[in-house]
């Protein structure tokens, strides 16, 4: 083949290439996504609510044990004396003791995605609504538990025994059902709407 016949077709076979170079590229689906690290903000309250079990369980060394009985004064009498020393044990403990402010922000996000139309009717359901209270106050009788939905119990860090996870209104608490200790609580958890 003569040189010039060569040069031709390379000159020939390169124009598709080089059409296909000079071509912007073809417009790609974009895709979004959320990455949410929580870091070790719920070992954090994992290591938070051992260290909290492990102090309640010292704390009720001497009490009388909680049995079966038809007397309900019995067992407000071991609830409010566990109540008082768990007060002494945590004198001067506030809101944010527990619920740091890295794993309020971690369990907000948590919370997020299974916060819907149907978590939220279970919320409003026996909510009683916001009142005043203080961290280690107790949790009034006179006040309906909310339930928490499964779909956001699924989710969150799994609890020492009686100790629950409750609603007041959006707010996230920390209740100890054994002594009716409120422990702490996040402010506006959920977006659910009136």
């Amino acid at each position: 083949m003569p040189m010039p016949l060569v040069m031709v077709f390379v000159a020939v076979l390169s124009l598709p290439i080089c059409a296909f170079a000079q071509q912007p590229p073809a417009q790609l689906p974009v895709i979004e996504f959320n990455v949410e690290v929580l870091g070790n903000a719920l070992g954090d309250f994992t290591a938070k609510m051992d260290a909290y079990a492990a102090l309640r369980r010292s704390l009720e060394k001497g009490l009388p044990a909680l049995t079966v009985t038809d007397r309900p004064v019995e067992i407000r009498q071991a609830e409010q004396l566990l109540a008082q020393r768990i007060r002494e044990a945590r004198a001067g403990v506030g809101r944010g003791d527990i619920f740091t402010e890295d794993i309020r922000r971690g369990f907000k996000q948590l919370l997020r995605p299974v916060t819907n139309a149907a978590t939220c009717e279970v919320i409003r359901d026996d909510n009683p609504g916001e009142f005043a209270y203080a961290v280690n106050s107790d949790y009034p009788k006179n006040k309906p538990f909310s339930s928490v939905p499964a779909a956001m119990l699924a989710v969150l860090p799994r609890l020492p025994e009686d100790v629950w996870y409750r609603f007041l209104d959006r707010d996230l608490i920390l209740h100890d059902s054994r002594a009716n200790v409120i422990l702490d609580r996040i402010d506006d958890a959920v977006r659910c709407d009136k």
